[in-house]
């Protein structure tokens, strides 16, 4: 029986080639261990060199070589060191990968937790698929921290940036401002007159009341002000 033919793909960002066990080398190495091992036929090798996995594949030399295999069905077998190599994150790893099982093209990953894994397998695509939902609850857990030291800080008045319209930052507090207190005050009651936001902001810029820092006010500006959650 004839081989299955695939690409092998390594890469490396310039912060990264001298780290041990992170050289195209020592890729190249290992993955020509698991073609024998495999009884995979390689087809071409493609290295890149100083290019960082948040640059999509489209857009490296070596990725748009790697696209042009796959999608002119030269190779049925894609083989890399860990999915950082080829993809910026688990949900860009799981998009692509469902293209190329639609398209026949396996996926294989050396090293997985010290185990491989491809694509071509029920339990490939079932880990695939586990691996990009952990990665987006991680994601999910990440930004509710976020927001609940922001609302932390909020409550007691503790500056982040950037400073809001009405206040000023005293070292790590925000203390009222009472020009712009007056200014927000108008705001509001304009808003509840019904002002359009361009109306507001006209009305600003031509009494010459500076939005913070000086700027000009525009709608998205106004949009803002009156519901910031300091306000209330």
């Amino acid at each position: 029986m004839k081989p299955a033919r695939a690409v092998a793909y390594v890469r490396v960002s310039t912060a990264e080639q001298t780290s041990e066990g992170v050289s195209l080398d020592g890729q190249e190495e290992r993955l020509r261990a698991y073609f024998t091992l495999q009884g995979l036929e390689l087809v071409e090798q493609i290295r890149e060199a100083g290019v960082s996995a948040s640059k999509p594949l489209a857009e490296r030399p070596g990725g748009k070589r790697l696209l042009e295999l796959v999608g002119g069905r030269w190779v049925q077998h894609l083989v890399a060191l860990k999915r950082d190599r080829l993809f910026r994150d688990a949900e860009d790893a799981l998009r692509q990968t469902k293209a190329w099982d639609r398209a026949g093209v396996a996926l294989h990953r050396v090293d997985v937790g010290g185990q491989a894994v491809n694509t071509a397998t029920a339990m490939g695509r079932f880990f695939l698929s586990m691996t990009a939902a952990f990665a987006e609850l991680k994601r999910s857990l990440i930004a509710e921290r976020t927001q609940a030291t922001l609302s932390r800080k909020k409550a007691d008045r503790k500056a982040y940036a950037p400073t809001p319209y009405g206040f000023d930052r005293d070292d790590e507090v925000l203390v009222e401002n009472p020009a712009e207190q007056r200014v927000l005050m108008m705001v509001r009651t304009w808003c509840a007159q019904g002002w359009s936001l361009r109306r507001i902001a006209e009305e600003l810029n031509r009494r010459r009341i500076p939005a913070k820092k000086g700027r000009r006010w525009h709608a998205s500006t106004v949009r803002y002000t009156p519901k910031n959650d300091l306000y209330g």
